[in-house]
């Protein structure tokens, strides 16, 4: 495990050139798709379970491989909302704190929530700049395409961390233009944050822009799930970041609906396990999950970036763990093993955990 010694400071660092290769080469099946009697498809990928001591639980393929996070860790990039005193400044409560660590559906729970937070700071939407999609929600997008409107950057997923990242820079009197760029100081903010928490240096790492328009870094699996399980169990950081830290698992697990959405996995298992695990999925077959009663945390990549495969790869786990054992069965059981259906909703085949998920990692 990386050593995690907190250097909580700024780089300059520019974009690498040529293209570095994050795909995982010779990475184990974690996941299988069946269509009748036959395996149709197979997912490799890799993922670790481990805790803040560096204590392995389970390991499969190449835990030190660096991956694009994307938004499975929102969570760390919110650290900087609260340790800053914005959050208490402005009077910010769970909700926002959970629309922080958010990639929510665009429903009209979410959009009114993040407007009324950026009024409370005095900026509007014109102010985000993470882009405009339209809600991952079927039924809002209907909704919004009938009523003939487009949607804004309310609807996009990233809203509401892009909205805590305005707050900590109207709170600090940063300029709130430009908040998305590497050099800017909440990023710079936020790249310390998860180098202390990974504990890995990220200073000469690769990033890109993620979908959302903020640098995504390169950081390897074993760091991400060593950050995740000093989530889980905060005990060894400075007393500042272990209150942050805690306030945020609090609102992260209180408002699962406000952290996806209607029929999205995080919501679901998470109000299945009644508040006691907490997962965040983020783009291309990343997934990364926090269980403070284990002081367990969990991160793995699906080769493919497929979204199914990460959603049963991380039930599976969950359920290796014993996360399950005391889960509403019916909806935990839909994700560990959804059915393929027909277009006349006949069952056919399951997409299913491997059985080395199952077994010895």
């Amino acid at each position: 495990m990386t050593d995690p010694h907190h250097h909580d400071h700024a780089h300059d660092h520019a974009p690498a050139t040529g293209t570095a290769d994050l795909a995982g080469g010779g990475a184990p099946i974690l996941v299988e798709v069946t269509r009748g009697s036959v395996v149709e498809s197979r997912h490799r990928g890799s993922a670790l379970i481990v805790d803040r001591h560096g204590g392995v639980h389970g390991h499969w393929g190449d835990i030190g491989r660096p991956v694009y996070a994307r938004s499975a860790i929102k969570s760390l990039q919110a650290i900087p909302l609260v340790e800053s005193g914005a959050a208490d400044a402005f009077g910010l409560g769970d909700e926002e704190l959970a629309l922080a660590c958010a990639s929510h559906g665009g429903e009209p729970g979410h959009v009114e929530r993040v407007a009324a937070w950026l009024a409370r700071i005095g900026l509007s939407e014109a102010d985000l700049e993470c882009g405009t999609h339209l809600p991952f929600h079927e039924g809002s997008a209907h909704a919004l395409v009938c009523r003939h409107e487009h949607p804004s950057a309310l609807h996009n997923n990233c809203s509401g961390k892009h909205t805590g990242f305005l707050t900590t820079a109207v709170h600090l009197g940063e300029k709130t233009k430009g908040y998305i760029r590497y050099d800017h100081p909440v990023q710079q903010r936020i790249l310390g944050v998860l180098e202390q928490m990974t504990g890995c240096g990220l200073g000469d790492a690769p990033w890109a822009a993620d979908g959302c328009s903020i640098p995504t870094i390169a950081i390897p699996l074993e760091g991400l799930a060593f950050a995740m399980a000093r989530i889980a169990d905060p005990d060894d950081l400075p007393e500042k970041r272990r209150a942050a830290v805690l306030r945020i698992r609090k609102a992260w697990a209180a408002h699962p609906f406000l952290v996806a959405g209607t029929g999205r996995f995080d919501t679901e298992m998470m109000q299945a396990c009644h508040g006691r695990v907490m997962t965040k999925v983020g783009a291309e077959g990343v997934f990364c999950a926090a269980l403070p009663e284990y002081g367990l945390g969990v991160a793995l990549k699906i080769d493919d970036g497929a979204d199914r495969a990460a959603n049963v790869a991380m039930a599976a786990i969950l359920k290796r763990i014993g996360a399950l054992d005391d889960a509403d069965q019916d909806a935990a059981g839909r994700w560990l093993a959804p059915e393929i259906k027909t277009r006349q909703g006949v069952t056919v085949g399951v997409v299913r955990g491997a059985e080395m998920l199952a077994g010895e990692g």
